[in-house]
């Protein structure tokens, strides 16, 4: 199993050997998507569900007239909608950022085994949770703060997003977005985006160089956004759900 994916799964319940290996058993087929690219676009009709393995990836809508809005950032670990084939259609496209490689699982499959593996239920439960409650957030982020907050809020948030799948180094991440993508997740303009970056880096809290973001002091970072990581909820608030070993 993808070591992201282990630890996504693993942030709220221990996983058996068993588990692990039942799961493993369905990531039998996968798909390589090209940069900027559609992994499903909106109005298609989704028959599996997408699990992203590597790479990063965006869910986005488009108005008529061509503008387009990033509406939540998908990385390794993340699905794409446990439950999305029962739907006719899609109403928003999930589109690679980077060379994505993804897991195509097929419903009957990964409801056998949900079925016969009660802790890979409560994992994928708390994914759906967490992922709801990210949502929540964006629309919070962009309709109380400043530009200066809003991506200051954003950056941390993916930052401990991809530490606790384990693909962060230290202080820094991998970080493929361009100006022109956060402009569409934040409700900015590039320009604006460009003023916000380099206040943020004149004032210490971030170093964004050659896609890779280093944040030299995390905490004030968040404290500046005025971050509160409970919706994330990284502390493995699922633990008392554990059975006794």
């Amino acid at each position: 199993m993808e070591l992201a994916l282990l630890k996504r799964l693993e942030l709220f319940t221990r996983l058996s050997a068993q588990d692990k290996a039942a799961f493993d058993a369905i990531l039998t087929r996968t798909r390589i998507v090209p940069a900027r690219r559609d992994v499903i676009s909106e109005g298609d009709r989704p028959t599996h569900v997408n699990l992203v393995l590597r790479g990063w990836a965006a869910r986005t809508k488009m108005l008529p007239d061509g503008r387009r809005s990033l509406v939540g950032f998908l990385i390794p670990g993340d699905f794409c909608d446990l439950n999305i084939y029962i739907l006719r259609q899609m109403d928003h496209s999930i589109s690679a950022i980077t060379a994505l490689k993804v897991a195509q699982l097929e419903p009957e499959q990964l409801t056998c085994v949900m079925e016969r593996h009660p802790r890979i239920t409560q994992a994928l439960l708390w994914h759906e949770l967490v992922a709801t409650a990210v949502q929540r957030e964006w629309t919070h982020n962009l309709g109380a703060r400043p530009a200066y907050e809003r991506l200051a809020h954003l950056l941390v948030e993916l930052f401990l997003r991809m530490r606790s799948v384990g693909l962060t180094y230290g202080d820094s991440c991998d970080f493929p977005l361009t100006q022109y993508d956060l402009a569409e997740a934040s409700g900015l303009t590039p320009v604006h985006v460009n003023r916000t970056l380099q206040a943020l880096r004149a004032d210490g809290l971030v170093e964004l160089e050659r896609k890779r973001l280093v944040i030299p002091d995390l905490q004030r970072l968040i404290e500046v956004a005025m971050f509160n990581p409970n919706y994330l909820h990284l502390d493995h608030e699922g633990a008392h759900l554990d059975a006794n070993d």
